[in-house]
């Protein structure tokens, strides 16, 4: 068995290459199959304006109904209320800044301390009553 000699591979590369780049930019022609695998049938006929849904749920079975009913789900946990007022702060006195600068409005400067107060004290609040125990970086909260 004779190897194919480098010179001959170098050759043929060399011959793909030039007509690579002799042919850049040109389009592709393809050849069409003598005979389609398939004959396509058109789901959607134009000329009617209506979609047959009949072919289009060709294959498709309805699943059969297990009976299975999810339990109810449990309720949300209610937070408490000094919770949801250092949370207001948090979120919404920001909010009402950027509303009312948006609008152009001026406010009394007690009514714009106040502001940052609900800020600073419900995010100090909610700091203070954090879990003083480190949580394990790979739990995320599921319980089975």
């Amino acid at each position: 068995m004779t190897e194919p000699e480098a010179d001959d591979t170098e050759d043929a590369t060399e011959a793909v290459w030039r007509e690579i780049v002799e042919n850049y930019g040109d389009r592709a022609v393809i050849e069409p199959a003598e005979e389609p695998l398939v004959e396509p049938t058109p789901r959607f006929d134009p000329a009617d304006d209506v979609f047959d849904y009949d072919d289009a749920l060709v294959g498709y079975e309805e699943p059969e109904d297990e009976g299975f009913v999810p339990p109810t789900p449990a309720p949300l946990p209610r937070v408490r209320p000094d919770r949801l007022a250092a949370w207001v702060g948090v979120l919404g006195s920001p909010a009402i800044v950027l509303v009312l600068l948006l609008s152009g409005l001026s406010v009394d400067p007690v009514i714009g301390w106040l502001l940052v107060a609900a800020f600073v004290g419900g995010f100090g609040y909610l700091v203070a009553t954090m879990s003083p125990e480190p949580r394990d970086p790979w739990d995320d909260g599921a319980q089975l």
